[in-house]
Order: C-alpha cells, then sequence, then structure tokens
C-alpha cells in the first residue's frame, strides 16, 4: 500500500535530497511484527527491482523489539545478509535501550515490563508472573536469565546499533533532536526518548529529520521533520520512506 496518496500533511517538508545514485529506505518501529517486516521487505525489494540504477540502502529506526510477539524473530531476520544489492544501517530505539538497560540494572526492568519487555522476554522463552511490580529477586533472575538465553549475536547486535545517521540533507534519528543543540551534539537520551519539545519545534534543524518512536496513523510531513512511526504493533501498518534524489515515496503494509 502507497500511503502518500492517502495523507493530508499539515506542510510539505523542505526541498532536501540524497546524494545522486543512492537509494534510501527508511524502515519505522517495527515492534516485534515479524510478519509485517517480512511483507515490507518484499515490497522494498520489488520496488528497487522496479527502479534499477541507484545503491540502495535500507536505514532501519529502532525499536526492532517489545509489544509484539516475534522480538527473537525480527532480530533473526535483520542479522541476516541484506536484501541482495542493499547496505543496512541499524540505528537504536529507546526500546531496544531498555533492554540493555535490564541486562546492566534489573531494576530497570521495573519499567521496561509495563512497555513491553514481558513480550520480548517470552519471544525468548522467558516468561514471568504477571504481577504489576515485580519483587528485585524476580527481576534479578529474569535478567540472569535473558543474559543465558540471549545468543551471542543478539546481544552484539544490540550493543552495536547507532544512534543517528546522515545521509545527504537528512538526518535519521529513532526519536528525534533537542531543539537549538547542533546535530553533531545531540545527546543518546534526547535521539532515543524526546517527544513535545522536538515534535513542537517548528526551526530549522539543518536537516530534515527524520524518525520514529511518536505513533501517527499515517506518516507525518512537517517544513522540518518526517515521522513514520505507524504503530505497527497495534495497526498493522509499517511504513517505509523510500528517498531518491528530491523524490519522497512510502511503502507500508
Amino acid at each position: 500500500m502507497n500511503l502518500l496518496h492517502r495523507q493530508k500533511p499539515h506542510e510539505e517538508a523542505r526541498a532536501a535530497s540524497v546524494p545522486r545514485g543512492v537509494r534510501v529506505y527508511a524502515v519505522g518501529d517495527i515492534h516485534g511484527r515479524l510478519d509485517l517486516l517480512t511483507t515490507l521487505l518484499h515490497q522494498i525489494e520489488t520496488d528497487a527491482a522496479e527502479r534499477p540504477g541507484p545503491a540502495n540502502y535500507l536505514v532501519y529506526l529502532g525499536d526492532y523489539v517489545d509489544r509484539g510477539h516475534w522480538s527473537r524473530q525480527v532480530i533473526e531476520l535483520l542479522l541476516r545478509p541484506p536484501l541482495p544489492g542493499f547496505g543496512a544501517v541499524f540505528l537504536r530505539g529507546n526500546h531496544e535501550q531498555a533492554m540493555l538497560d535490564f541486562l546492566e540494572n534489573p531494576a530497570s526492568g521495573q519499567h521496561w515490563l509495563r512497555f513491553g519487555g514481558r513480550e520480548t522476554l517470552a519471544s525468548y522463552g522467558i516468561r514471568i508472573p504477571p504481577t504489576e511490580r515485580p519483587d528485585p529477586a524476580l527481576l534479578e533472575a529474569t535478567s540472569r536469565a535473558l543474559a543465558s538465553a540471549l545468543p551471542p549475536a543478539h546481544a552484539a547486535f544490540l550493543r552495536h546499533t547507532r544512534m543517528s545517521l546522515t545521509i545527504g540533507d537528512y538526518f535519521f534519528a529513532h526519536a528525534g533532536v533537542r531543539p537549538s543543540v547542533p546535530l553533531s551534539r545531540q545527546s543518546p537520551d534526547d535521539l532515543l526518548w524526546i517527544r513535545d519539545e522536538f515534535l513542537k519545534c517548528d526551526d530549522d534543524f539543518g536537516k530534515i529529520v527524520v524518525h520514529g518512536h511518536t505513533i501517527a496513523e499515517l506518516p507525518v510531513i512537517r517544513a522540518n521533520r518526517i515521522g513514520i512511526d505507524t504503530g505497527a504493533y497495534a495497526t498493522g501498518h509499517l511504513t517505509c520512506l523510500a528517498l531518491e534524489g528530491e523524490e519522497r515515496r512510502f511503502i507500508g503494509t
């Protein structure tokens, strides 16, 4: 489904481009939806085959885990070689950070389990009682169980995700950027977690920021940013932004 024809943007993002000979496919928040990711990658492969020529790059905006039922399987798919003829870059989302934090500091699981961690644990064969506030001993034991169940390649994947990426006139980050701070000096916390200060800002950030993190029914286009988190885990709509030259297109499940 091409979402471009359904959206009614508040305003168009300013003119921007990626380098000549490059095509970028930016993928929004997956959240354990292996089924949607598989479908979207097939759509992307078909799209690229119909437009031969440029070098193709997949840029994943993070939040591969939590909420959906197949977090482990999503990571396994992402660890495979990219689509033929594609490069791939994996950014970190706040949910990957929360998972890493839980491995280092089990007490942080009180927060992680409330926004999707239980589903990720289940995908690794770990189930815990449905209590609202697990006690410290249970969190410690669960963290150890996850560390044991997590394949080394999965742990390395999570730890080596990037915080941001620049391609041409576009800056890619999971959540967004802190206004008035140069893109080169953005803090990891803001790149992973920022919301209102970024979303409500009309400033020119120097590049168009492509982000996920904040769910909208359709892709959001503003003068300074493009948001592509369409709530895949709940809506069934996983969105990709395709960039080539000055062209922008949306592909989605």
